[in-house]
């Protein structure tokens, strides 16, 4: 029996992310999501008394989605700059591929919360890192692009939503987008060293120099 609840708990928040993907907070009932999970509405006031109590399940399963991925970027031990640059990356492919996480982004915006609070305040975090270990130019602000990183990857999931449901041949990623934008922006604000140094900006050794 805890089993089947369970497997029917995770149904409805699958089916209610889609719902809310697409509709938004207010324009999803329970009697759509019932329909869409083939389930009745007592089976799903079981598990949740209210729509905000789904909402919120979808929006915490969104959030975790998006911890879980930090962690496996930070988990790479790159240096602090690349590893910034490669969670609002990962956050875009999140985001195309994970209707969980796109639902709580909509939802984010419609219920006034942060959905990526905590990667972005990771983001952050690294690039005051990368800052004190000399990856960046002298005058790159690591506040000014924590805040261009936050509109990356605003901008991505507006991207990701307008194209929803209309696939485009050859049509380009987000991550794909946002990797140009940082490729454009890195050497105004990446540290240099001489070419063929081979050395880090601390002097240690680093192939990405040579």
């Amino acid at each position: 029996m805890q089993e089947r609840a369970a497997l029917t708990r995770r149904a409805l928040i699958g089916t209610a992310a889609a719902e809310f993907d697409s509709h938004g907070y207010e324009g999803t009932t329970l009697a759509r999501i019932c329909k869409a999970a083939g389930i009745s509405i007592g089976a799903l006031s079981y598990h949740f008394a209210a729509k905000r109590n789904l909402a919120e399940a979808v929006a915490h399963q969104g959030e975790v989605a998006v911890r879980d991925m930090a962690e496996r970027v930070l988990a790479r031990q790159g240096r602090a700059l690349e590893s910034a640059i490669g969670l609002t990356l990962e956050l875009a492919r999140l985001l195309e591929r994970d209707v969980t996480v796109r639902a709580a982004a909509r939802l984010g915006a419609e219920l006034r919360f942060d959905w990526s609070a905590a990667c972005l305040s990771t983001v952050s975090l690294l690039l005051e890192e990368a800052s004190a270990e000399g990856q960046l130019r002298s005058g790159a602000a690591p506040a000014s692009l924590a805040t261009l990183a936050a509109y990356l990857v605003g901008g991505a999931e507006s991207r990701i939503r307008a194209r929803s449901g209309q696939p485009g041949a050859g049509e380009q990623r987000a991550a794909d987008e946002l990797a140009e934008i940082w490729a454009i922006v890195m050497p105004e604000v990446r540290a240099t060293v001489a070419k063929g140094n081979g050395r880090r900006p601390d002097g240690k050794p680093d192939r990405q120099y040579l």
